[in-house]
């Protein structure tokens, strides 16, 4: 199960989403479905928060990657989702390669 949570944030149409349970199966549709949701209401979203997700299953890493490289950053704890973000992060968004600890939730 996933629980999926908009977060309005101080800027005008932007969100954060708090996720909360394991993104696999199912569950990585729901969050695209919602991501491409927020996209048609033109809401953009600068944080996805993964500090309460207990599991990512490859389809979800590849949905996690499509969401970096459309903007999103990351703020994650415990040490597979670390190591995850840290994974999709280190190529930058264009590839070119860059690790940022913002993204990695350390140093914030």
């Amino acid at each position: 199960m996933l629980k999926i949570t908009g977060q309005r944030n101080a800027a005008p149409d932007s969100m954060s989403l708090i996720l909360e349970g394991r993104l696999a199966g199912p569950w990585v549709e729901e969050l695209h479905s919602y991501w491409r949701q927020m996209s048609v209401n033109q809401q953009s979203c600068t944080v996805v928060d993964l500090t309460g997700v207990t599991f990512i299953d490859a389809n979800g890493k590849s949905l996690l990657i499509k969401l970096w490289q459309q903007g999103a950053e990351f703020r994650a704890a415990g040490c597979m989702t670390r190591c995850i973000v840290e994974e999709i992060t280190k190529t930058g968004r264009t590839g070119s390669s860059r690790v940022s600890r913002k993204d990695t939730g350390e140093g914030s």
